[in-house]
């Protein structure tokens, strides 16, 4: 493949929405709080549309129910959603669908039959921490909207019971729970069940819920809670649990692991008739659930170690046979101010849906001398049929074959880049979200400063180069 045209974020240090490719056109969301459409043979802008806050999620398309119309819907880290047009760029309608001052939108909302499914997740983990904060009052949610007119359906919370009161830290503030339970990803629309599954992260807080660290079902009609299960008990835990010293902070006694799903399920037919629910964890367990009996475990595999910033982090991709995970085995010292162990990665692996057992597994490739570097595979990863793609912390995304690990292709994103916008661009650390393709040409963003990696702000456009 070679590269076509590259577009840059103005402005930004980081390049963290995954782009949406309908009718010849790239939706994407900057970190310059602006919307995109562009070309997508040519990258040229169409409209751009500016946000109130970053848009990290992917966009959603679909008509308006009722018009002639066809609209893209989005979240912001302020707890926006949007619907605007997609061949203007003119707002329909924007919705706020959480009060609470740390809530965001980081997952890709889900349609189906004229409802949008919004995932909510907040930065309280982060905020939370100093003792003089009354830490927590977050839970996680599903709100539903109605794709014509931002209306609330319903919004049903990850944690059934709403904080209160528990105790008073070693300051005196008084602190709340339970909390937490993010919806960090993307929904999952089950239409033979009429059911949508949510995964949910940790809590802030203690008393630790049954509902962390879980995938939580809701029925699409009313939202009301189906069945949950929980892969990590007692996961309660902000970042200031991270040093060695937590006295004056609010990491809670419970001071769980912080392995969060960050990563949407995957609802699988397999070849004959099964469905499971797939799904990886931090924690770098692959588990496959039963959908048709509320949850029953199928099979757990583990393919690393996990940890708060490790495990199976962003999102899995899967076929009729296989589930591809990339795990990321990172290590940083008690102060989380740098890596323990440089050349630590993890890997990229193909588990197989009937049984759970690793079919194939592709070692982290070393970063060499590169600075600021890690070869921890961290992003979401992206399979068609033969192939699939992994972008890595390093800067490279690489294409495998999904038969016997060969590499295919591999390009170093991490440099700097004439624009078609004619922004000052650069690619660095890849994290977040994974590469789109569509008609033979593959959509990545480049840069993710987060956690010590490389900046970047460009979306990259690959096309298949001509023998």
């Amino acid at each position: 493949m070679r590269l076509k045209w590259a577009f840059g974020f103005p402005g930004s240090s980081a390049a963290i929405a995954q782009p949406t490719i309908v009718g010849g056109l790239v939706f994407v969301g900057g970190a310059d709080r602006k919307v995109y459409a562009l070309d997508a043979k040519s990258g040229c802008t169409r409209w751009a549309f500016a946000t109130e806050a970053v848009v990290r999620t992917a966009l959603s398309f679909a008509p308006i129910s009722g018009t002639d119309q066809f609209a893209v819907f989005f979240g912001d880290v302020r707890a926006n959603a949007y619907a605007v047009n997609a061949t203007t760029g003119a707002l329909v309608w924007k919705t706020k669908v959480e009060d609470h001052p740390a809530a965001r939108i980081t997952g890709a909302p889900a349609l189906y039959s004229g409802i949008l499914y919004v995932p909510v997740s907040s930065i309280e983990e982060v905020t939370g921490s100093p003792a003089t904060y009354q830490c927590c009052t977050f839970r996680g949610s599903v709100v539903a909207l109605d794709i014509a007119t931002g209306r609330q359906v319903w919004k049903s919370y990850t944690i059934p019971e709403g904080p209160r009161p528990t105790k008073t830290n070693a300051m005196g503030t008084q602190l709340h729970g339970p909390s937490g339970a993010a919806v960090w990803s993307a929904p999952t629309i089950d239409v033979q069940r009429q059911a949508l599954y949510v995964t949910t992260g940790d809590n802030y807080s203690d008393p630790p819920s049954e509902t962390s660290d879980a995938i939580v079902a809701f029925d699409l009609a009313t939202g009301r809670m189906l069945w949950h299960w929980q892969a990590t008990a007692k996961d309660s835990y902000v970042v200031s649990c991270f040093r060695p010293d937590r006295t004056n902070t609010n990491c809670p006694e419970s001071n769980g692991p912080d392995h969060d799903f960050g990563q949407s399920p995957i609802l699988v037919s397999l070849r004959n008739g099964k469905r499971v629910l797939v799904v990886g964890q931090k924690s770098g367990v692959v588990h496959a659930l039963d959908p048709d009996q509320e949850g029953k475990i199928l099979w757990q595999t583990r393919v690393g170690k996990g940890g708060a910033l490790g495990g199976i982090m962003w999102g899995s991709a899967a076929d009729q046979d296989h589930v591809y995970v990339a795990n990321s085995d990172v290590r940083f010292s008690p102060g989380g101010d740098r890596l323990l162990d440089p050349d630590a990665g993890g890997g990229l692996f193909a588990l197989d849906l009937a049984d759970g057992k690793i079919s194939m597994r592709v070692p982290p490739v070393s970063c060499g001398s590169r600075s600021r570097c890690s070869p921890a595979l961290s992003a979401a990863v992206t399979a068609i049929p033969g192939v699939v793609f992994s972008g890595g912390v390093s800067g490279y995304l690489r294409a495998y074959a999904t038969g016997d690990a060969k590499l295919l292709w591999e390009v170093d994103t991490a440099r700097d880049y004439a624009t078609v916008n004619g922004v000052s661009a650069r690619g660095g650390a890849m994290d977040g979200p994974g590469p789109t393709i569509v008609d033979g040409m593959l959509y990545v963003n480049s840069g993710y400063a987060q956690w010590g990696g490389l900046p970047g702000n460009v979306l990259l456009a690959f096309e298949v180069r001509n023998p």
